[in-house]
């Protein structure tokens, strides 16, 4: 796992968000709440609000040069905290890389600097959620957000490299998003939406992290969404939904650890059964050269010394 974070940190982009979790030796317990820690960007930390009761599992998942490795951590932290674990691990020279999560405080780490990304995808969640009662404006919002999607389709199936796909949204993408920000400027200019409506609300989030929400467009790399965050902890998820808690938080690591090898297997197209018998097959070699038992690399290893 150690091995697994370390190269985790290198990524070019590190997606983070978080899912709650139960682990039942720390029910009736408590910690300092950490500062600033919410449970919501609009939520202000009461005084007496001092102790944080919440578990949660965090998923990272960090991507570079088409390399995605999944990394899963349960315990009182948040996101954000738990991506500084990480990036406590990466390397001074590779730079700082870009963040993508959604728009809470919670997810962004305070001891490391990140480029911030929001998702695109947490925005049209709003409009999608208010499109029976505006049918109108949320099919303009909706379609003009889903131009700019079928332009990173694009990009995808071209393979285009990082800067090759910023140059082609800079020429298709920009004029749809300036649209779209005027459009919304426009609609509370002209006294169009209500401010405290579902519609408001969800222009109100967009115009508030819009430069985020548009990093894309400036930044080479930059994702449009956290989308595959949210399928990694959908194994969180289903796994809470099968075994509904953990017995004690030395438990919720080994469930980490497992997730962690078995989604990285995953996303590298390798076979999890196979690999973490490989892993115990080969236990010593593993201790002495952990970098060369990955998900994407083991067979390698395998087939160049298979008298390990």
């Amino acid at each position: 796992m150690d091995e697994l974070i370390r190269q985790g940190a290198q990524g070019e982009v590190l997606h983070n968000d978080d899912t709650t979790m139960t682990v039942l030796s720390f029910l009736g317990e408590s910690r300092p709440r950490a500062p600033g820690d919410h449970e919501a960007e609009s939520e202000p930390c009461a005084e007496a609000d001092t102790e944080r009761t919440g578990v949660f599992t965090s998923g990272i998942v960090s991507t570079k040069a088409g390399r995605r490795i999944a990394l899963f951590f349960t315990g009182r932290k948040h996101a954000g905290e738990n991506l500084s674990k990480v990036l406590a691990q990466r390397a001074a020279e590779v730079g700082t890389p870009i963040q993508m999560c959604d728009g809470l405080t919670r997810n962004v780490p305070q001891q490391f600097q990140t480029v911030v990304a929001n998702c695109i995808a947490h925005g049209r969640r709003r409009f999608v959620e208010v499109a029976a009662r505006f049918p109108e404006e949320c099919r303009y919002v909706l379609e003009t957000l889903g131009e700019v999607y079928r332009h990173d389709a694009q990009c995808q199936e071209e393979q285009m490299p990082p800067e090759q796909r910023l140059a082609y949204h800079q020429v298709n993408s920009r004029p749809l998003m300036e649209s779209l920000a005027q459009w919304f400027q426009q609609q509370f200019d002209q006294h169009r939406v209500e401010p405290n409506g579902g519609l408001g609300q969800a222009i109100i989030y967009m115009q508030k992290h819009w430069e985020k929400l548009t990093l894309f467009l400036r930044q080479a790399g930059a994702p449009l969404d956290n989308n595959i965050c949210e399928r990694a902890l959908k194994k969180a998820i289903l796994h809470r939904k099968n075994a509904l808690f953990y017995k004690t938080e030395n438990g919720a690591h080994v469930g980490d650890l497992f997730m962690s090898l078995i989604h990285s297997c995953q996303l590298a197209g390798a076979n999890p059964f196979e690999y973490l018998n490989a892993l115990q097959q080969h236990s010593e070699d593993l201790a002495l050269h952990p970098a060369s038992w990955m998900p994407w690399n083991y067979r390698e290893t395998l087939a160049a010394a298979p008298g390990i």
